[in-house]
């Protein structure tokens, strides 16, 4: 791999719960350890995020997709139809935005998760997405998002999908559709910013690590809050809010923290016996990363997650249950019967899909 000192990169994640900002964080590393300057478009939530994992990253503001859940699962297919007019005018906004941002800033390539408006035949843009195919209740919706999906991916150079190539791989159809985009694709393996520690020493029964989109993050946490207090064993609690009051729930028991950074949560992960978090595909990448067991509870009404969910039960790499039915003693009894087969993860090849990229350059 050469080394790029001259060579400015903008890197865009999608507003969307935490896991795109998160899965960013592997991408952020990645170009910096290859020499380049680093800026990061994002809210002041992904900004706060960032900044304590990084300090030597330039951000500047892009605003939000802002995409609101509903209450109930059921009524938010209508709710995020309803929210359509909002996104186009945002994608249109962002891609009008992006061109004078290239001019101010020289930047070199552009890196979206899955921000459709952060293309331009000004330098080569990179669109990052594992849902190829976007799951929706009827076959003829599905089939007409894909439509607008690809319409909007074959305007990038090029298409980087965090997941492996071939049968085994993790996300399944979401990943691997029967038809592909014009733009050249290509599987990076997974995106996961920890490594498994072999000898960790378990301290506790399980970490809970609630994310996700308000209500329902919310609403999940008020259900295993009601729950903890019948529980034996050590337990730690991760809410996924940066910046909130501190909860106390006084149970000694359980250890409640707001939020972790990057090496104190993979600290955690390592020393639990089980994991019980959403079956986001950041979350999932990042667990398959450290082989840990894990209990999966999709965020109600997000089709993608339901689906990856009974994926990843078929196959036996997670335990999934729906935030509905659940019930933390049962999980945790259900989840130790459970037979669990964790692959070892295999080496990214994002080394290689970025040499054939600076070719370009």
């Amino acid at each position: 791999m050469q080394n790029f000192n001259n060579k400015r990169i903008l890197i865009a994640p999608l507003d969307w719960g935490l896991g795109h900002i998160t899965r960013c964080i592997s991408i952020i590393r990645f170009f910096l350890d290859n020499g380049f300057s680093v800026i990061v478009a994002s809210n002041s939530e992904q900004k706060a995020l960032l900044q304590k994992e990084f300090i030597n990253v330039e951000f500047i503001e892009l605003i939000g997709y802002e995409i609101a859940y509903s209450k109930h699962k059921n009524w938010f297919p209508l709710k995020l139809i309803a929210q359509l007019p909002k996104i186009t005018s945002r994608i249109y906004s962002e891609h009008r935005w992006l061109q004078k941002t290239i001019d101010d800033f020289k930047i070199d390539v552009v890196i979206s998760d899955n921000r459709y408006g952060l293309f331009t035949s000004k330098v080569p843009c990179i669109f990052i997405t594992h849902q190829l195919t976007i799951k929706a209740p009827f076959d003829w919706l599905e089939q007409l998002l894909q439509i607008i999906n690809y319409s909007y991916i074959n305007r990038f150079t090029q298409c980087w999908v965090p997941d492996y190539a071939g049968e085994k791989n993790i996300a399944g159809v979401l990943s691997h559709p029967i038809k592909l985009p014009k733009t050249p694709v290509h599987y990076i393996g997974l995106l996961a910013r920890f490594k498994k520690e072999d000898k960790a020493v378990i301290s506790y029964q399980c970490c809970i690590i609630l994310s996700g989109p308000e209500p329902q993050r919310t609403l999940l946490e008020e259900i295993i809050l009601q729950q903890l207090p019948a529980l034996k064993g050590n337990f730690l609690l991760v809410r996924g809010k940066l910046n909130a009051p501190t909860l106390d729930i006084s149970l000694p028991n359980v250890t409640v923290n707001n939020y972790l950074n990057g090496m104190e949560l993979q600290e955690a992960i390592n020393t639990s016996a089980f994991v019980i978090t959403r079956s986001g595909y950041t979350s999932v990448m990042e667990l398959l990363a450290l082989q840990k067991k894990s209990i999966l509870i999709p965020t109600p009404g997000q089709t993608e997650q339901e689906y990856l969910g009974k994926q990843l039960m078929h196959h036996h790499l997670a335990y999934c249950v729906d935030q509905d039915d659940f019930n933390l003693t049962d999980a945790l009894i259900i989840a130790k019967e459970f037979t669990y087969h964790l692959p070892s993860p295999e080496n990214s090849t994002l080394n290689s899909v970025l040499d054939g990229l600076l070719t370009t350059i």
